[in-house]
């Protein structure tokens, strides 16, 4: 089932006479396109969704919580391949017309029809675990670096590196069945600078001038996504006395971590005290929390997140939008009342395309609040 909870727009998006959000970044189509016509650029999208359906259904028959999953994944497989030649015969159906948004939650839609709730639950639990006993030794190398601005873009590479653990692109999905992911092997072969969107130097700038009071980060995949990309730069934040709050999606949905999976890492990482005090790897952790966004795609539509989200958002004077779904296929030309930090790591070769710049190719987009 899909998440039923009241949602509210997040109260950091700013709010302009001449700006409407816009939560997809890639117009799929313009008013002037024939409505019950396939526009070029749908039709490339539908294709490169098309092109994800054996990999899920390949991990749909591997999932032993569902009784005959092979026959299960193979409905999915046709119901979802029918839904998108619908939609290419008519851009008007179901739901239509298709953006990102749409295409996603589609797709989990008749996963959920047939019986499959969380069918990457297994590699999310067995990639945490890998992940976690790893996050020592990357927090201890992030802390030898001592000169400030350094560390930073250390931290930085390390979210790119992480982001890559991305089971939604058809070419990493096989990859990983393959042979697996490598965080310190992905941060080794970075592409180097100047990545196709890059603010990083403006960024540090920001940071080592003033740290922020309250930070809101969209956390994306489980493993060393999060764990060792995303949590080593919380506990930088925390360290410099921000507040952090991770934002998780409320549902499952490829192999992005849910706000409960995500709870169940950070009290694996922190350590309590005989007083009671929470410290992570050394870092007060008192001052870091865990939301539930929300969502239930792996894209984010800020128009709809929950109110506990938009509570704890309401003083943040940081927004983080990690990782390709959340902060670039949608988002990247979101606006706020606030900093914003819109990064990830370009893994569809159509949005290297849109942006002018390569396949594994490194966003960080960075936008300083106006006061």
């Amino acid at each position: 089932m899909e998440s039923t909870a009241e949602q509210v727009q997040f109260p950091l998006l700013k709010h302009w006479a001449d700006y409407t959000y816009r939560p997809c970044t890639i117009p799929y189509r313009f008013p002037s396109d024939p409505p019950h016509q396939a526009t070029r650029t749908e039709v490339l999208w539908l294709e490169l969704f098309r092109k994800s359906i054996p990999s899920f259904r390949k991990q749909a028959e591997l999932d032993d919580t569902v009784t005959d999953a092979p026959v299960k994944a193979a409905k999915f497989a046709l119901r979802y391949g029918e839904i998108l030649d619908d939609i290419q015969s008519n851009p008007e159906k179901h739901g239509g017309p298709p953006d990102c948004i749409l295409l996603c939650r589609l797709r989990d839609m008749c996963l959920r029809e047939v019986g499959f709730y969380d069918i990457y639950r297994k590699i999310k639990d067995d990639e945490n675990m890998k992940a976690i006993k790893l996050l020592e030794h990357v927090i201890g190398t992030a802390d030898a670096i001592t000169d400030e601005g350094e560390r930073i873009e250390h931290l930085i590479k390390g979210i790119f590196s992480g982001n890559i653990f991305d089971l939604g692109a058809a070419q990493l999905a096989e990859i990983y069945s393959s042979s697996g992911m490598n965080f310190q092997d992905s941060f080794d072969k970075l592409l180097p600078r100047p990545w196709v969107i890059d603010d990083l130097d403006q960024f540090k700038q920001k940071w080592l001038r003033k740290p922020w009071k309250k930070a809101v980060i969209f956390v994306d995949n489980s493993g060393a996504d999060v764990v060792l990309g995303i949590l080593p730069f919380a506990r930088e934040l925390l360290q410099r006395g921000t507040k952090v709050v991770l934002a998780a999606n409320d549902m499952p949905t490829i192999n992005d971590i849910t706000y409960e999976e995500l709870v169940q890492v950070v009290s694996k990482i922190k350590h309590v005290s005989e007083d009671g005090k929470e410290t992570f790897f050394g870092v007060d952790a008192r001052q870091l929390m865990v939301v539930n966004s929300g969502s239930d795609v792996p894209v984010m539509d800020l128009s709809s997140i929950s109110p506990e989200l938009a509570y704890a958002a309401e003083d943040a004077d940081l927004v983080v939008l990690e990782g390709m779904g959340r902060g670039i296929e949608t988002n990247l030309y979101a606006q706020f009342k606030c900093d914003s930090l819109k990064i990830g790591m370009v893994k569809h070769k159509e949005v290297a395309e849109f942006l002018g710049g390569r396949l594994y190719d490194c966003v960080i987009n960075f936008t300083e609040a106006i006061p």
